[in-house]
Order: structure tokens, then sequence, then C-alpha cells
């Protein structure tokens, strides 16, 4: 791989391209923090296909892409005055040697697991860090995802389940109060136990070890695999979808499950 010297000579040259584009080309110079913002978001997801992929071509072109965004904010940042990618990085080594003692102070952490509850304490103490523990939890994640990090939060100061396997009663509990309430037609309230039993249900997941965003996406990847089949098959005998009975949909699907899509 490559050396230090070459890599913070790439990173110059990356630097001094951006400058140059900022100051000639007509999109980048119009560009602000509220315009970049979508396309960020659209980038990270982008990272997070590659990533689910494998496609270690694809992960290296779109870290490039969320990059070029880390920087072009800082480059706003520096414009307004307010801070360059020297203070971005500069914070950002502060804050791992802060919340690593483990590693440049005396204290002592052997596991991933004493590492992750020692975090939580130590952004509560650090200056301008998180002030409550969930409010370092982005209102904006998606909710499947904050969920996760909320209990993952929560778990880190002690408040979890003592037996993983305690969580199923919850689960249960909160599968019947939710027949209940479709049973008696209350929307409303039907709304309300679905949530409280899919937020337990990420609860197991994490208990047991398993990422649900990962666990979710590929049941979706899935189902995506196995529907195109049951698409491609029934055009290459000349029908639409809605045209085949359930049955006949039903048949194609289990070929596609026993091809191992």
């Amino acid at each position: 791989m490559h050396t230090r010297q070459e890599k913070m000579e790439a990173f110059g040259c990356f630097l001094d391209v951006l400058d140059e584009l900022r100051e000639k080309c007509p999109w980048d110079r119009k560009q602000t923090n509220e315009s970049l913002r979508p396309n960020t978001i659209e980038e990270v997801y982008e990272l997070s296909d590659a990533i689910l992929k494998n496609d270690t071509q694809e992960i290296c072109k779109e870290l490039g892409d969320v990059l070029l965004h880390i920087a072009f904010y800082a480059k706003i940042g520096s414009e307004k005055g307010k801070f360059d990618i020297k203070d971005v990085c500069d914070r950002l080594c502060e804050k791992l040697v802060f919340r690593h003692p483990h590693v440049f102070g005396d204290e002592q952490a052997e596991t991933a697991g004493q590492v992750s509850e020692n975090w939580e304490q130590l952004k509560l103490k650090e200056k301008g860090g998180n002030k409550t523990v969930l409010s370092g939890v982005p209102s904006a994640l998606p909710s499947l995802i904050k969920a996760y990090r909320i209990q993952d939060k929560a778990r880190n100061v002690g408040f979890d389940w003592e037996q993983k396997e305690d969580v199923w009663k919850k689960v249960r509990e909160e599968f019947g109060e939710l027949e209940v309430e479709l049973a008696h037609l209350d929307k409303d309230k039907a709304e309300a136990e679905f949530g409280d039993l899919f937020f337990s249900l990420i609860n197991a997941a994490r208990l047991y070890k398993i990422n649900p965003d990962n666990a979710l996406e590929r049941t979706n990847q899935k189902f995506i695999r196995r529907f195109n089949y049951l698409e491609e098959h029934t055009m290459k005998q000349g029908k639409k979808l809605k045209d085949m009975t359930l049955e006949e949909m039903d048949a194609i699907w289990e070929e596609a499950k026993k091809k191992g899509l």
C-alpha cells in the first residue's frame, strides 16, 4: 500500500482540485451547506449499498464522493471564516484521543463491549459533548436505525435486559396488544402497537448481535430477486402478472426459491 507521504500528497492534491473547482466551476461555486445536504445523504446511501454488495471498487469510489462532501463543507466553513479542514481534523483527533483512554491513557478496556460502555460516559463528560444519553441520536435517522441506536445507547449506561432471552416475553406481549387493537378496528392505537412490536423486535435483534437494518435489507434483496424472477418468467410465457392467479404466481415463486434466489 501507499506510504504516509504519498497519502498526504494525494490529500493535498485533492484539496487543491477542490479549491480550483470552487473558484472556477459555476456549479461548485454556487453550492451551499443547504444545497449540498440532500446530495450528501444520497452519497452515504450509495456507499451503504456498495458495502452491502461487498463491491471493493465501488466502496473506494463512493468513499471518494463522501470525502468530497466533507471537504466541501469545510471549504464553505473556511470561506465564512468559521473553520477549515485542519480544524475538522484537529477536533476529530482530540475527540478520538479523549474517548480512547485505554489506548492513550491509563484506563483498561479488554473487550469491544467495555470500550462501547465507556464511550457514552466519556461523551457526556467532554466539552461540547452530548448533554444527555440520547441527545446524540440524530433526529433525521431512518426510524429502524434510530430505534437500534436508541437502544444501544441506553444499553451503554446499563438500561437493558439482564438476560437476552427475556426480550421474547416482551415481543409476545406487544404482539398480543397489537392483535387486540386490530380486533377493535382502532387504527390509531394499532399503529402505536405496531411501533411497539417493531421496537421490541429490533431490541431482540440487538441482543442477539444481529443488525436489524442489515437483516431487513437482506430480505428486501431476496424478495427483489424472487419477484424479478417471477416477472421475467411470466413475460416469457407471454402473460402479465395481473392476469395470473395467486396459485400460478406462488408456483413460480417456489421455483425461484429452489434455485436459491
